[in-house]
């Protein structure tokens, strides 16, 4: 198949690319490479799917990858509905995987228009593109955050979301609604995926486990919210990325146009049991600086994954002693 994915230099992103590769798709990959964090991350990434920097710092190139002969890429920032379209009308995807997204629930406190921008208005820009060019099926990230400040536990597809938290949150929902919107419309397939807390190797450092590998290797103090009263669905990448590929090649022309589903580990960890096993890992203990809980944060998120085990044989099954490891193992060597 012939597969879009965007936001293909961000950590899911960048591992669904490489293993779409590997299971023989023909894979173009863009990204608006932004600063929310340290771009060289995000290059880095690119560079271990065969682009160079130089390469792809200029926007609207397309760049043929060194190491895969079915990988392009292009920098595209998803607001840009030209590029969008006329990259839809030349390629004539079969599947788009839509990853991209402004991420982070604080951040979105503070810089709310980035995320109607990124999350709204180009998301937007990817629907009509899907309308307008006959693809098949959207597969587009959601996020645990719609749960807002639910108690029941685990989560459910089916539990009520119209209480959002974030902006963050609020702009996954529309998405949503949006991909109901338009599946119902124009008849194409889309499937929305609620992730829960991913990690692993390549992961966005400003994630909690990041944040605490850093800290911990510097000898600086780890800041713990909510008094470490947090509890987690704590995933694996490798898991996830298992998930969004089942998806994305299951023939699903007899399925309703609108499915979501919860991609998680469908278990839940404190948050104090995640920071020993980081501690575990790296050898070295912690120095904790206990703080309130944060705007826009959830003291637990639980994802029920029984749907996406029954409709497509989803099995993570990655300890998270093992996952931690294989993060510290690529964080130490990373940060060489």
């Amino acid at each position: 198949m012939k597969i879009l994915v965007t936001g293909a230099a961000g950590f899911i992103g960048f591992h669904t690319c490489l293993n779409l590769i590997q299971q023989g798709h023909d894979v173009y990959g863009i990204d608006n490479i932004n600063d929310y964090y340290d771009p060289k991350l995000k290059f880095d990434r690119l560079n271990e799917l065969g682009f160079v920097e130089t390469e792809i710092s200029v926007f609207k190139k397309e760049i043929q990858s060194y190491k895969f002969k079915h990988l392009r890429f292009s920098r595209i920032d998803l607001i840009d509905s030209i590029t969008i379209n006329a990259l839809f009308k030349n390629e004539g995807f079969d599947v788009v995987c839509n990853l991209a997204a402004q991420a982070g629930v604080r951040y979105s406190i503070e810089n709310p228009r980035a995320y109607v921008d990124s999350n709204v208005t180009g998301f937007l820009n990817i629907l009509e593109a899907c309308r307008n060019y006959s693809v098949k099926h959207l597969v587009y990230a959601s996020s645990s955050s719609v749960y807002g400040e639910n108690e029941k536990v685990p989560f459910e597809t089916s539990d009520n979301v119209d209480h959002p938290i974030s902006l963050y949150a609020a702009t996954k929902k529309s998405n949503e609604l949006m991909a109901h919107t338009y599946g119902h419309l124009y008849g194409f397939k889309t499937t929305g995926l609620r992730f829960f807390t991913v990690y692993g190797p390549w992961g966005r450092p400003d994630m909690a486990y990041y944040l605490f590998a850093d800290a911990i290797s510097k000898n600086q103090p780890i800041k713990i919210f909510n008094n470490g009263e947090m509890e987690r669905d704590f995933t694996y990448i490798n898991d996830i990325v298992d998930g969004v590929i089942k998806i994305i090649e299951t023939n699903i022309e007899q399925r309703g146009h609108y499915k979501i589903y919860n991609i998680g580990n469908n278990k839940t960890e404190s948050l104090k049991k995640f920071i020993t096993t980081i501690e575990t890992a790296m050898g070295k203990k912690a120095v904790k600086e206990m703080l309130p809980m944060q705007p826009g944060d959830v003291p637990k998120t639980f994802a029920d994954i029984h749907p996406l085990k029954q409709d497509y044989n989803y099995s993570p099954n990655t300890d998270i002693k093992f996952g931690i490891q294989k993060f510290i193992n690529w964080f130490k060597e990373y940060s060489q």
